[in-house]
């Protein structure tokens, strides 16, 4: 009876500790950082993206959006999901006619402290899947191209 007592102590504990590591708390200076920045917001979900970032993964308005902070509170961006429609004219004109036959997965807007609106937008074709960061105008300021290989760590 004590080794039945024993195992289940020893188990529940297991489980509670494993179950606690799940969840994530960003650290007081970036949740500082994030209520002064996003004040209506109650609830989020934290990640910690690398050793020195953290991402918050939260609704407002009935958006999905994400914020980076740094470790030390520092706002990095803020994306926020887009229907293709609410994508600016300039931008898709530069999907048709830069990335004819890729079909569009995701869309977001991104704001950094050095750009006030970017636009990213995750298309595919076939088995290449490609990253773009637009300027509000349509001009490509960053791409970046993913084959289903190079997903499958191939």
């Amino acid at each position: 009876m004590k080794y039945l007592m024993l195992v289940t102590v020893l188990s529940f504990g297991i489980l509670s500790s494993s179950c606690a590591q799940g969840k994530k708390s960003a650290p007081a200076a970036v949740q500082a950082a994030f209520k002064a920045k996003f004040p209506t917001v109650q609830k989020a979900k934290w990640d910690k993206e690398d050793e020195n970032e953290w991402e918050a993964e939260f609704k407002t308005d009935g958006k999905e959006m994400s914020a980076n902070f740094s470790s030390d509170g520092t706002w990095l961006e803020t994306e926020t999901e887009l229907k293709a429609a609410d994508l600016p004219q300039a931008v898709k004109d530069a999907i048709a006619s830069q990335f004819a036959g890729y079909k569009m997965e995701e869309a977001s807007m991104v704001q950094t402290a050095e750009m006030a609106a970017g636009y990213e937008v995750e298309m595919e074709k076939g088995e290449t899947t490609i990253e773009v960061l637009f300027g509000a105008d349509g001009t490509v300021i960053k791409q970046k191209t993913e084959s289903e290989d190079d997903e499958d760590g191939k």
